[in-house]
């Protein structure tokens, strides 16, 4: 599943929903009943690796993930809000982490399908300190609610990874969405909308320019699954 958007399709939201899909509850059930056990892609599983072997070698006691991070803007923009941290941005697409421009900060990028990397990264026993999920791909029709992240069957990796959770889009029932899959698998949290002073990201960015309301949600976890 690929939830990094595209600029050519997700300038405005499009949908045959008027609130939460009504299925919601019913998936992330079945989802933490069920252990997600597709194959881990070989890339993704040398990508883990990579960062446990980075994570060792830089020693810090903070590890933030930047789930779908694209272009990378957001991951580097992070170590600005963590300097203690280390920084890890994944992306499945090679040619948005190529666009990249290296900037300061303790951050590597990496090539891999985020949610086999949680997965390898729940096996290693790695604890996040905070996970960002920034403007992922809304899926919008109602029929698409297992494409998005809280109808993903590896959705529940995100309680067990634990640390503080942050998710924004320019689509409010997404977020709703989000907070309350996320109360079903043990993250209490709260929906707000955001102004960023400095964007995260070029898509907050794009959305704050032309006006759109950024949403986001911030959760932590209270139980780990």
């Amino acid at each position: 599943m690929d939830n990094t958007q595209t600029f050519e399709t997700n300038d405005a939201i499009t949908t045959d929903q008027i609130g939460c899909h009504a299925d919601l509850e019913t998936i992330v059930a079945r989802h933490r009943q069920t252990r997600w056990q597709k194959p881990i892609p070989e890339h993704t599983r040398l990508a883990a690796d990579e960062a446990l072997r980075w994570l060792r070698e830089q020693g810090r006691d903070e590890v933030i993930l930047d789930s779908f991070c694209g272009t990378g803007l957001s991951t580097q923009a992070l170590t600005q809000k963590y300097p203690n941290a280390a920084v890890i941005g994944v992306d499945k697409s090679a040619s948005r982490l190529g666009r990249h421009l290296p900037g300061p900060g303790c951050y590597r990028l990496l090539r891999a399908e985020c949610e086999p990397f949680w997965r390898c990264l729940n096996e290693a026993g790695v604890p996040l300190s905070g996970h960002y999920l920034l403007y992922p791909n809304p899926w919008p029709k109602a029929r698409q609610l297992k494409r998005r992240i809280h109808g993903h069957p590896a959705f529940p990796l995100i309680a067990s990874l634990g640390g503080d959770i942050e998710i924004r889009s320019n689509w409010e029932i997404y977020i709703r969405e989000f907070a309350k899959a996320c109360k079903a698998i043990g993250i209490s949290g709260a929906v707000d909308t955001v102004t960023p002073e400095v964007p995260l990201s070029l898509f907050e960015r794009k959305y704050h320019e032309r006006g759109q309301s950024l949403w986001r949600f911030r959760g932590q976890v209270i139980a780990l699954q």
